[in-house]
């Protein structure tokens, strides 16, 4: 059975146009995570991202507020279907959240990327954002 993953996000003292870059930005997306990206700031545009082991295509893109994009992971079952996956960006004075749903990811894989957003995207930006500041 689907299911959905939700997740919020604190960035202090972040703007969420460096968020949206970090995510957006191929070369910055590749840095961050380790593995290669391809993706454009085009609706309709397809991306891999995490040396091809998730694509898709992006949906709607609202710069510095909303990215909406069809998702699936290499070794999901051929009959899964994609998921849909969602940023949505706030700014709160000094610091930024970033409100995250990924909707009908299979029910044998919840887990694992539920995991993976904080351990592969989550921390490794805090972590960049921490050494910019420096």
């Amino acid at each position: 059975m689907a299911k959905t993953i939700l997740q919020t996000i604190q960035f202090r003292n972040t703007d969420v146009s460096v968020l949206y870059n970090l995510y957006m930005d191929a070369k910055l997306h590749s840095v961050v995570t380790g593995g290669t990206a391809k993706i454009q700031r085009k609706e309709g545009a397809k991306f891999s991202a995490y040396d091809n082991y998730c694509f898709g295509k992006n949906l709607q893109l609202i710069p510095n507020q909303l990215i909406v994009q069809s998702w699936r992971a290499a070794d999901w079952a051929a009959a899964d279907a994609e998921s849909t996956f969602i940023l949505l960006f706030e700014q709160t004075g000094k610091d930024a959240t970033v409100y995250m749903t990924h909707a009908n990811v299979p029910g044998n894989q919840f887990k694992a990327l539920k995991d993976g957003w904080n351990s592969f995207y989550w921390k490794p930006w805090k972590a960049c954002l921490k050494n910019l500041k420096k």
